[in-house]
């Protein structure tokens, strides 16, 4: 599988000119249809939609977009922070998945997160970097309509990766006008959209948005940054009975520096005084793209609410990354390339009814999901992004099934309960191409009960408590290995799904006019960990673990013209045995307070805290907290000046106070050419303070 066809470049840039359509055209205002088989609640001049009796959970919750474009995000995954507890960081290239940290769990890529892009997965099982992989590069914020997020293995309907929480972000399908955009900034930042909508006959909808972006960052080697977007969308239908067809295309390429011994940064070496943002291999980096088609209908009638969809993807990665140096191979150097080439269906269907049961109200929903990757890996040597030897290749095929159930009854007028089972199977195929003895094929089944209570509301104010049973997919090379194939040492096996068990206890509060609280003190327990291993650039299974915290999250409209969000998460994360659990964050907070309806002004202020965590198992080295400050200033052009309403200029200031921090630290063993094997604390910085203009149009 390659690279770089005539009629895939062909295709993209049939879709990136096709997007460019509609968006001389004007733009038609509709409102974006309610989820089928959800009841819809609008709260009006709210960023939420998490007022009592509009969730299951005290940890369950929607952010609209309105909360979306008042905060600045340096890239396009940060949106995820704007679900409560969620930190995004980078540890390598911005071409590269972030990493997410969440209840305890460095999620590394994605891991233990599932994360769905108008009802296409992100994450990726048996991927050629680490298992669960999720890349929202792809992403384009301005079209984001809502991000629902749930936390703790308490849905029926997620499945894979969604043990610690999952997150839906839907696009729109309309737009209020066309919009043109264009920012620039420091270190050879610049970025440009244009999207817009309009009606091309009547009762359907086409959207279209491209992107173009360039940056080079701090960083000594120039990042060297391009990305390439499109997003097309056409739509029809009510809220009652509609429909909508959506094609993505994305590539881009990028220059990384990888995190650095610690005790390098500021010694003399190869020469020159080593910076923070220095790099040791100036040949890391990668290339990626994302190719999709997707479509779902809806209809809402007298017998219920039914839902189909279906999608197609076509990704690829080559990403070479160099972590140790020169540890396993001095003479040429231990960067390795991971490369990833697959084509992923699915299709899913659910409906939704209201019953009687036992005399009671009830509404019950049933749904199934079905997902095939087909795979090929590939783990080469390498230097300077060029091949010297291939440790393995595979080709994979893997398909996840499941199915769910379940039913809502209103006990009393103040006691409701949500019960729901639900069955996952995976099958794998492993035809192992470079060594035939770890090929194969496996198989498991998982099912997982489900439930939730709640009480109220009293006086405003709702409890929660709620349990499940949740999984996520091992690699499928780990499935079936026997011989590790690099020092043919024997390997044991994995099991294809590894459950986690959780209970959570919540409540939820608007008794103060204008505040929204919610609490939750929580517990999982997962069957097995997923690892980071610092010198090969991925990921293995470990041992079982428990985790448990406490979450305070809080939503005031002090004023018309005044909302603050305050979050606070601690969590307590171990091993079965005791031992620490690598990267696993104590404590998480972050500030917000945005102003709004100061004539044409507004502004929002966020202040952001990665707490400390050990590094390794015995808790003797420990990661250093991270405190960052953004700041976003936005002014509305007058309508004089012939522009839309949405029109304005924002100033963005990441990092405001120019802290030096890190984004993320490592503690494994690495050598550097011509020096002896160092073990220690490796790290990657943080951006220093970064000013971004933009100028926005709406016509």
């Amino acid at each position: 599988m390659t690279h770089g066809s005539l009629s895939h470049t062909a295709a993209r840039s049939l879709l990136l000119g096709t997007c460019l359509t509609p968006l001389a055209l004007q733009a038609q205002t509709a409102p974006t249809p309610p989820e089928p088989g959800l009841q819809q609640v609008q709260v009006t001049g709210r960023h939420y939609d998490n007022a009592v009796g509009t969730s299951d959970a005290a940890s369950q919750g929607t952010v609209r977009a309105e909360l979306l474009k008042s905060r600045p995000a340096m890239r396009p995954g940060e949106v995820l922070e704007f679900v409560p507890g969620v930190i995004v960081t980078q540890h390598s290239g911005d071409g590269k998945a972030n990493q997410y940290f969440l209840r305890g769990f460095n999620l590394d890529h994605g891991t233990d997160f599932a994360t769905s892009v108008n009802g296409m997965p992100v994450n990726m099982p048996t991927h050629g970097h680490g298992q669960g992989y999720s890349d929202l590069n792809f992403l384009l914020p301005e079209l984001v309509d809502r991000i629902a997020y749930r936390k703790g293995p308490y849905f029926a309907r997620s499945g894979d990766f969604s043990a610690a929480g999952s997150a839906d972000i839907a696009y729109r399908t309309r737009l209020d006008a066309p919009l043109a955009q264009l920012t620039l900034g420091q270190r050879g930042h610049r970025r440009a959209v244009v999207a817009g909508s309009t009606e091309i006959r009547p009762g359907v909808h086409a959207l279209g948005a491209v992107e173009w972006m360039g940056n080079d960052g701090p960083w000594t080697v120039p990042e060297g940054l391009l990305r390439r977007n499109g997003v097309f969308t056409l739509s029809g239908g009510t809220a009652a009975e509609g429909w909508q067809a959506s094609a993505m295309a994305y590539t881009a390429h990028w220059t990384a520096t990888d995190q650095v011994p610690e005790n390098l940064i500021g010694t003399v070496y190869d020469g020159r005084r080593f910076g923070r943002f220095d790099a040791v291999d100036a040949s890391d980096g990668g290339k990626t793209s994302r190719d999709s088609l997707s479509a779902d209908w809806h209809r809402q009638s007298g017998i219920g609410t039914t839902r189909v969809a279906a999608y197609a993807m076509r990704y690829r990665l080559d990403l070479w990354s160099n972590f140790t140096y020169a540890l396993e191979r001095p003479a040429t150097g231990d960067q390795f390339g991971q490369h990833d080439a697959r084509s992923v269906y699915g299709l899913s269907a659910s409906h939704a009814f209201e019953h009687a049961l036992a005399g009671l109200p009830a509404k019950a929903e049933f749904g199934a999901q079905l997902r095939h990757d087909r795979i090929r890996v590939r783990l080469d040597d390498t230097v300077a992004r060029r091949s010297i030897a291939t440790t393995r290749e595979d080709a994979v095929r893997q398909t996840l099934a499941g199915v769910y159930g379940q039913t809502a009854l209103e006990f009393t007028p103040w006691l409701r309960g949500v019960f729901g089972l639900r069955a996952d199977q995976l099958q794998a195929r492993v035809e192992a191409l470079s060594l035939p003895a770890n090929g194969g094929r496996a198989s498991a089944t998982q099912w997982s009960p489900r439930g939730s209570l709640v009480f109220g509301p009293f006086a405003r104010t709702e409890f929660f408590v709620n349990a499940g049973r949740g999984l996520h997919s091992n690699d499928a090379r780990g499935m079936t290995i026997t011989t590790d194939p690099r020092t043919g040492d024997p390997v044991d096996r994995v099991q294809p799904l590894a459950a986690s068990q959780g209970w959570e206890l919540g409540m939820r509060s608007e008794a103060l006019p204008g505040l929204q609280s919610s609490l939750a003190l929580w517990h999982l327990a997962s069957d097995s960990e997923l690892v980071f291993v610092g010198d090969a650039g991925a990921t293995e299974a470990a041992a079982a673990s428990r985790r448990r915290g406490i979450e305070f999250n809080n939503r005031w409209q002090a004023t018309r013209w005044l909302l603050v969000d305050a979050d606070f998460a601690w969590t307590h994360a171990r091993f079965t045995n005791g031992d620490r659990i690598p990267n696993s964050v104590d404590r998480v907070a972050s500030l917000g307070a945005t102003v709004r309806n100061l004539g044409p002004w507004s502004a929002s202020l966020h202040w952001r805290y990665l707490g400390a965590g050990p590094l390794i198992e015995d808790n003797s080295v420990r990661s250093i907290p991270a405190i960052t400050t953004n700041l976003r200033l936005n002014w509305d052009l007058p309508p004089t000046w012939g522009v839309g309403r949405g029109s304005a200029v924002m100033l963005d200031v990441f990092n405001l106070f120019d802290r030096a921090v890190y984004d993320i630290q490592y503690h494994y063993t690495s050598q550097l050419p011509g020096q002896g094997a160092w073990t220690g604390r490796h790290v990657h910085p943080a951006e220093p303070r970064t000013v971004r203009v933009t100028l926005k149009l709406e016509f």
